[in-house]
């Protein structure tokens, strides 16, 4: 078993990557709700998934985002969804990046998968001002 201080670079290591994934106010606030109870959880989420899968060599960041919201989508894990399309964002993905990635999903899980994932990330990207929120009437043409 890894002791506590190699556990703790891990948690270290992790939280640095999942702030600049995520971002430090979402990451902080997190913590900061965290009870002796989800703070077990928390630490987990951190080592494993960020300090150790997200901070191995081998994939870039951008790659590990896009397959983050495809098992995401296969998972029909909305809330995750709009979380990760932030940090996709924030790695360097376009919006068509996204939708390419989410529609290769739907075909493979399924169009009620693909279309939670969709409206999920089409919340967050209208929020973010990266996507029109609606495609005005005269311009609208089906693709």
């Amino acid at each position: 078993m890894p002791t506590h201080e190699a556990l703790e670079d891990i948690f270290n290591e992790g939280l640095k990557l999942r702030r600049e994934v995520l971002g430090v106010e979402y990451v902080d606030k997190s913590l900061a709700n965290a009870n002796d109870f989800t703070m077990a959880f928390r630490r987990i989420t951190t080592e494993w998934c960020w300090g150790y899968a997200w901070g191995r060599p081998g994939l870039d960041r951008r790659t590990r985002s896009l397959l983050n919201l495809v098992m995401l989508t296969a998972l029909n894990r909305a809330a995750e969804i709009k979380l990760h399309v932030r940090g996709a964002i924030n790695n360097g993905l376009t919006a068509d990046e996204i939708k390419e990635a989410l529609l290769l999903a739907t075909v493979y899980c399924g169009i009620p998968a693909g279309l939670d994932a969709f409206k999920a990330a089409n919340e967050v990207l209208t929020e973010m001002g990266l996507i029109p929120a609606k495609i005005p009437a005269a311009d609208a043409k089906v693709p």
